[in-house]
């Protein structure tokens, strides 16, 4: 638990989290899907590829405190941010890493249980991520694009992966424009995922 999220449920506002321009941000109602869908126990061991600010990987880090979190970022200023806001919500245990998906995950230590897969050249990071997870294990996949979903899609089904679900949630937010309050949609994004059974 933190000062800044005494909260055991997740959905921290996206306002808490530092930023930088152009970089991504998963959006709250976004993130609280990606939770769900990751299915996380309280020992999980989640490997966040293509963290960005770090919002899904402390979320993780908040909701499981006995687990661990590897947020994996190819850019180091983007890095030095995910770890700044570990910093800000006091968690300890998050593990950043600086390098690129997929050549950099054969360095981090231990197998996880979970793998989110935010960015990166998606088939081959899914391709080595599927040989890191353990059995019964689970791959959660954002897409923000038809192409991508199509070789998610595709190469979950080279890999034999079980109980495919694929979800594109629409998502609208009350803003204030002018005098006038108005709905306003997130972009969308797809979640793509499934479980390691063989």
């Amino acid at each position: 638990m933190s000062a800044l999220w005494p909260y055991v449920t997740p959905g921290i506002p996206d306002q808490l989290f530092q930023q930088l321009p152009g970089i991504p941000l998963t959006k709250r109602e976004v993130r609280l899907l990606v939770m769900g869908y990751l299915r996380l126990k309280a020992d999980a061991h989640l490997w966040d590829i293509g963290a960005g600010t770090g919002t899904i990987a402390i979320e993780a880090a908040l909701l499981c405190p006995h687990g661990k979190v590897t947020a994996v970022e190819r850019d180091e200023e983007v890095a030095s941010l995910i770890q700044t806001n570990c910093d800000r919500f006091e968690v300890s245990n998050v593990d950043v890493i600086s390098g690129s998906a997929p050549e950099c995950l054969h360095q981090i230590e231990g197998k996880p249980s979970c793998i989110l897969i935010e960015g990166a050249p998606l088939k081959a990071t899914l391709e080595t991520a599927w040989d890191k997870l353990i059995f019964n294990g689970r791959i959660v996949v954002t897409a923000s694009n038809l192409e991508a979903l199509y070789t998610a899609s595709e190469t979950f089904a080279a890999l034999h992966m079980r109980n495919i679900e694929v979800a594109q949630p629409a998502v609208n937010r009350l803003e204030t424009r002018g005098n006038r309050q108005v709905f306003a949609s997130v972009n969308p994004i797809f979640v793509i995922s499934g479980d390691k059974l063989e």
